[in-house]
């Protein structure tokens, strides 16, 4: 197969250097091997595509260097780590190694934990064992990644008993994707620990535990966490603001997170593209408006998640032309080709304005011109535009003819505007529909309860409370909120 790229593609300038070094057979004892081995590995360092691989790979296969394992094992790295990242390639070139080592294993783990292929992770780790490779620090990070990406908690506890059992759970590196690994699971609680048995966490431990707390919807500890770090004089890095602005947009924390912004500004960090984008996303979600709008004027390369951001935030605030000025311009400029994300702040904009008709044309110009498919969310934005607008039944024709399952989300969005407009019968139906997805919420009956009294149907009311104490079904904790008293 390769034999036929090799003569298709015409090589270019780049292999004239080392193709005359190694036109014969390499003898490993001859005194040019070396020099013929060190020109494909430059070669490698100016090759940046897969064609060019592939060029790189017909020259190894004619000059007999395919045994070679850290020339072949470049191709393989490349395979599994590029953005061009091809496994079937990797496997083909690995197959036809006879005796591939420790690391040539581990690269072909990383790259299906990369794709995010957890059967061929753990299909080569088995192989691997039964080639009677050693499993070392790097075999088992890669497949605790894999793990975290499975969502398997066994799986997870598990590998946590192979670490130990190879004495690698005080290796940092080990260490911290154990604790990323019960993070992805929300495994909180193990996370930490793990976390707090390090006698000095470094810098990638600390990132990981406020990342988990992040992702697990705990703002609060994830700062609480970053204010220990501080104590501890470990220096935040990029990825520790991103983290931190994350947990300040979670929780609404303005102040720490202009402190944050500050910490960006002194560092000229807001030519980091992700990071102004998480400026911009913190100030919206804290209703600073003004503020993400002023860094958003600022910004000179700006991406399809800052326009996003932006458009989102408009849109959520009630800032409905705003939002809809914005992404006109971001079509008229073409600055970028919008996403599904993008149609959910349009849609967005439009339910919070009321507007109804240019709702319906946005939703038809997300299919029809960008050929972008629908998700629950914006069949959400959709029923939640109708309801608002009072079209109810045409909300309900919606969900019953979505092309997936409606969750109970929608139902209830469904169900609050039967109660808005006072469509008892609709709002049967839909109670209907809930009890099927989730019975045991007790919001749905008080909602169709409250729309019984809204028409003073008292008997009905009593009906659906009944029903309610007849399916034990219990309203949920209260909340509680403290008002300080002023000095």
């Amino acid at each position: 197969m390769m034999n036929s790229i090799f003569t298709l593609i015409k090589p270019p300038s780049r292999f004239k250097l080392f193709s005359s070094l190694t036109r014969s057979s390499p003898n490993p004892h001859h005194k040019t091997y070396s020099n013929k081995e060190q020109a494909l590995l430059s070669a490698f360092k100016k090759s940046h595509t897969k064609l060019h691989i592939q060029q790189l790979h017909a020259h190894i296969i004619q000059t007999g260097f395919i045994q070679n394992l850290f020339v072949v094992g470049k191709i393989i790295v490349f395979c599994a780590v590029s953005d061009e990242c091809s496994m079937n390639y990797a496997v083909s070139v690995f197959e036809k190694i006879e005796t591939p080592d420790g690391f040539l294993w581990n690269t072909m783990i990383r790259g299906f934990a990369k794709m995010n292929q957890v059967d061929k992770v753990f299909c080569y780790y088995k192989m691997m064992l039964e080639d009677g490779q050693n499993v070392d620090n790097f075999t088992l990070s890669f497949l605790l990644k894999a793990s975290g990406q499975s969502g398997s908690v066994l799986l997870g506890k598990q590998l946590h008993c192979s670490v130990v059992k190879h004495g690698l759970e005080c290796h940092v590196f080990v260490r911290n994707t154990l604790i990323h690994m019960y993070g992805m699971m929300e495994e909180v609680v193990v996370a930490r620990q793990l976390f707090d048995e390090m006698p000095e966490p470094d810098l990638v431990g600390w990132n990981t535990i406020i990342d988990c707390y992040v992702c697990c919807g705990k703002h609060k500890e994830a700062l609480d966490l970053f204010a220990r770090m501080q104590d501890a004089r470990v220096k935040p890095d990029d990825a520790t603001l991103v983290v931190i602005l994350s947990a300040c947009a979670g929780l609404g924390a303005l102040e720490v997170g202009r402190w944050v912004h500050s910490i960006v500004d002194q560092r000229f960090l807001m030519k980091d593209i992700s990071i102004a984008n998480s400026v911009i996303h913190m100030y919206t979600r804290c209703g600073e408006i003004r503020e993400a709008l002023r860094v958003f004027g600022e910004m000179n390369g700006k991406n399809i998640v800052t326009w996003n951001t932006m458009i989102q935030g408009l849109a959520t605030h009630g800032h409905v032309q705003d939002a809809l000025s914005l992404f006109s311009i971001m079509i008229n400029k073409r600055l970028g080709p919008p996403d599904g994300v993008t149609f959910l702040g349009v849609l967005t904009a439009c339910s919070h304005g009321g507007m109804i008709k240019e709702g319906k044309q946005y939703f038809n110009r997300m299919t029809d011109e960008y050929d972008i498919k629908p998700t629950i969310k914006h069949y959400g934005c959709m029923v939640d535009m109708l309801s608002r607008g009072g079209l109810v039944t045409e909300a309900y024709d919606l969900v019953q003819n979505m092309p997936m399952k409606c969750n109970a989300i929608v139902l209830r969005t469904l169900l609050a505007g039967c109660h808005m407009h006072g469509n008892i019968k609709l709002a049967e139906d839909v109670r209907r529909d809930l009890l099927e997805v989730d019975p045991d919420h007790s919001s749905d009956y008080v909602l169709l309860a409250n729309t019984y009294a809204s028409l003073e149907d008292w008997n009905q009311v009593s009906r659906i409370r009944r029903s309610m104490a007849a399916n034990k079904v219990q309203k949920p904790s209260p909340g509680n909120s403290f008002i300080p008293e002023r000095a």
